[in-house]
């Protein structure tokens, strides 16, 4: 399938990232098609909110066990801390942890992505960031990027992120940022930013970034959630407070899309990193990147078609 083949009439010269629908009023997929994101609000209740917390704070402390899961933790404050929430930065392909699988589940979640993907959806990619406070040693920074350098399935306007506040977010705890319009660019070439000792695994960036687009930072309550193109260019800041920014998030695809081969593209040497990390991990001889996809990847409403 081709991004053409998506119907978006009566409005196919108007809007090219959304679908037509009963929920989204004209304003906010204008908005979506200027800007590249969307923000509702208090869209997550406390008590899933709460449930989420309770899941990842088990995780931390090793009491389960999810199988794929992989935590992200900064070694250097292991012996300090221990195993706790305080060293690790993200938990990341929570996709057989039923408890924080239900994020990706939730009717009001999905009647949004539905909006953007069409009614086959399939849940490609999960994270609940744990944004540590800063130290010296290390910076919980994400640099600007593009998230469909990550992804190798098309089209990109049939994906989209669902990114929820744990917690209010806002500059001082390193909330996102984002560039509006950036989403109706090409995908970009990535690699690890020129920072001394300041990187992290798989936190690539945007090798050439231009710093006269305007960025906006994404002030958001608990329980808001934006919603995102995967070529809209964002990051986040520093978290300069002494508590943690929680987030949680799932970027969403219609099981219509189709994977592509990344050799020969800005994405090629990506997909040789994370072959490598899944071998490593699981003492796999070969492994290929569509095998990891189709690993992730889950079902969540609708019929799975491609993915």
């Amino acid at each position: 399938p081709t991004s053409a083949q998506f119907s978006v009439v009566p409005h196919s010269g108007r809007f090219r990232y959304t679908l037509d629908n009963d929920l989204l009023t004209t304003e906010q997929r204008q908005f979506y098609e200027d800007n590249g994101y969307l923000l509702i609000k208090k869209l997550v209740s406390d008590e899933d909110i709460e449930r989420f917390r309770t899941e990842f704070t088990r995780i931390c402390k090793r009491e389960v066990k999810p199988p794929g899961l992989m935590i992200m933790k900064d070694e250097s404050l292991k012996s300090q801390f221990g195993q706790s929430e305080k060293v690790v930065n993200k938990v990341q392909d929570f996709q057989e942890d039923e408890e924080l699988f239900r994020y990706c589940t939730l009717p009001e979640v999905l009647k949004y992505v539905e909006c953007f993907t069409g009614p086959n959806i399939m849940a490609m990619h999960t994270m609940l960031i744990n944004k540590l406070p800063d130290s010296d040693r290390q910076t919980f920074l994400h640099p600007m990027h593009q998230d469909l350098h990550y992804f190798p399935f098309r089209p990109a306007s049939r994906i989209v992120c669902a990114w929820t506040a744990m917690e209010r977010a806002h500059q001082d705890n390193g909330c996102l940022v984002v560039q509006p319009g950036t989403h109706k660019t090409t995908l970009k070439p990535h690699g690890y930013p020129e920072w001394e000792g300041k990187t992290n695994k798989l936190f690539h960036g945007l090798l050439d970034e231009d710093e006269k687009i305007p960025k906006v930072h994404l002030v958001m309550e608990k329980g808001d959630t934006v919603f995102f193109h995967p070529l809209l260019i964002h990051g986040s800041g520093i978290n300069r407070t002494s508590g943690f920014r929680k987030s949680i998030s799932c970027h969403f695809a219609s099981s219509e899309c189709h994977y592509i081969d990344v050799k020969n593209t800005t994405q090629e040497h990506l997909e040789k990193e994370l072959e490598e990390m899944v071998r490593k991990k699981y003492n796999a001889t070969s492994v290929e990147l569509k095998d990891i996809w189709n690993f992730r990847a889950r079902l969540v409403q609708g019929e799975r078609i491609n993915l």
